[in-house]
């Protein structure tokens, strides 16, 4: 038995946070909670003192790409590279993503199925990293974003068959392409690609399998069309308005806005070699994308944190940078950090396992120096990682 006090406690529910706090681990779960006093830890065979430091839930990225080095060119990295190089990659990536923080992710797209052997790797002890719910191939149309790494379909039966596909190759997640994007080259963020129709057959048979679903949709037109087909996410979002918003409430229906892509496109620019195709797709979109955010807090469609990490120089391993642009954009501090936990562990199906600092859940904790609804840059500061009741940083 671990006991961990003197804390300041964050616990991910959106209460207030607890001061002089204790929180006891026994295994790999939570066993107790709460304030210095009222808590039992006779018997326990560590005693940490946290004072100074603020406990959070361990962070959840809904939106990553552990396959992918986020050099200025991604895909071309990616497609160049063997299985056994891609392997390595995503192993050092994983394990960057856990020392910064998050102990669970999605990943949303990777190379031959190598992040569902990753996720089981982890799970059976072999390499360290975080919780993984894994997509393998996406579900793209003909030439559609994201071809390279994809299942390629055309019309509803295909749609269906590629989707069932991924399923028995044993994915957690189907991910549907319902527009183009910023990293294919020759294809546009706010186009519509997948069909409603087609995307509505690939979610019927996810849903039948027990899958959870997403969807990249950054034009209206696909948002909309993924909305009405059944999609349980919107990943980044870009062109939104009230109707669309409107739409994702009525079908809890989350939104991953991913800031933190466009943001290092832009601020990195193409003097650090990062395509002049996606450079100028995103210099046309940023301001539009920061805008569909701002309107979709403001109307209360539920937000959870993703970063894209892997796209030009968004790194594995500072995934919380995402709730600094979130803040910068409009959230509470106390917002960003549920967007980053409880939100993030609810769209994913977990919510009686992690998100929550909570007696019978899963001990992935993070320790940080600060406090940061005082100051959300403190987010950063890693002090100590719990993942599963054991320090992994």
């Amino acid at each position: 038995m671990i006991v961990l006090q003197g804390m300041l406690l964050i616990d991910g529910s959106g209460r207030e946070p607890v001061e002089n706090a204790v929180v006891v681990l026994e295994g790999d779960k939570i066993k107790a909670v709460g304030r210095a006093g009222e808590v039992d830890t006779a018997g326990a065979a560590e005693i940490i003192d946290l004072t100074g430091k603020t406990l959070l839930p361990g962070l959840i990225d809904c939106h990553v790409h552990i396959c992918m080095d986020p050099v200025a060119d991604p895909f071309a990295a990616l497609v160049g590279d063997s299985d056994a190089t891609t392997a390595f990659k995503a192993a050092r990536n994983a394990l960057r993503t856990l020392k910064g923080g998050v102990t669970t992710i999605r990943d949303m797209g990777g190379k031959n199925h190598i992040d569902l052997d990753l996720r089981d790797a982890i799970n059976r002890g072999i390499v360290q990293g975080p919780r993984i719910l894994a997509s393998g191939r996406l579900i793209t149309m003909t030439g559609g974003h994201g071809w390279m790494i994809g299942r390629e379909v055309d019309g509803p039966d295909e749609a269906r068959k590629g989707a069932r596909e991924e399923i028995k190759a044993g994915v957690d997640v189907i991910k549907i392409m319902a527009t183009g994007g910023v990293m294919t080259p020759g294809v546009e963020p706010g186009s519509p690609q997948l069909t409603e129709e087609e995307m509505r057959a690939a979610i019927e048979e996810a849903k039948k399998a027990g899958k959870i679903t997403a969807s990249h949709a950054q034009g209206l037109t696909g948002i909309k069309n993924a909305i009405r087909a059944g999609i349980g996410s919107i990943e980044h979002g870009i062109y939104l308005d009230q109707e669309a918003c409107e739409m994702m409430i009525e079908n809890d229906v989350y939104l991953v806005p991913t800031l933190s892509a466009p943001y290092w496109i832009v601020t990195k620019g193409r003097e650090a070699g990062i395509p002049e195709y996606a450079v100028a797709k995103t210099e046309r979109v940023i301001e539009t994308h920061n805008a569909s955010f701002r309107l979709a807090l403001k109307m209360g469609v539920k937000i959870a944190m993703g970063t894209d990490a892997s796209t030009p120089f968004n790194e594995h391993g500072k995934n919380s940078s995402e709730l600094k642009l979130m803040v910068q954009e409009g959230m509470t501090p106390m917002q960003a950090i549920l967007a980053a936990t409880k939100n993030g562990a609810e769209l994913l199906g977990l919510s009686d396992q992690i998100g929550t600092v909570e007696p019978g859940k899963q001990a992935d904790l993070l320790v940080i120096d600060g406090n940061p609804l005082e100051d959300i840059e403190t987010i950063d500061n890693v002090h100590l990682v719990f993942k599963g009741g054991k320090v992994v940083r």
